[in-house]
């Protein structure tokens, strides 16, 4: 199934826009495919990092055995 597309309008400064012409020149594609791409990428990099994000904070919830053992006292080392 594909997805309903929307105009979005903006205003942008019109060096911007020159700029983002001749980029999208460059790479053969037009300023709204060009921004459509960057825009899902954005989307797609925000949603891996909220998902491992939420697994580290589960990892940490958890805790992990680190297999740490209390130091002998000062006294234990030096007994005779």
């Amino acid at each position: 199934m594909r997805s309903m597309k929307t105009n979005l309008t903006l205003k942008l400064d019109n060096e911007l826009i020159r700029e983002v012409r001749i980029l999208a020149a460059e790479e053969g594609t037009s300023i709204s495919a060009l921004l459509a791409e960057r825009l899902a990428s954005m989307v797609r990099e925000r949603k891996v990092y909220d998902r491992a994000r939420k697994r580290a904070l589960a990892r940490l919830s958890e805790g992990y055995d680190l297999h740490w053992k209390r130091l002998r006292s000062r006294e234990e080392l030096h007994e005779r």
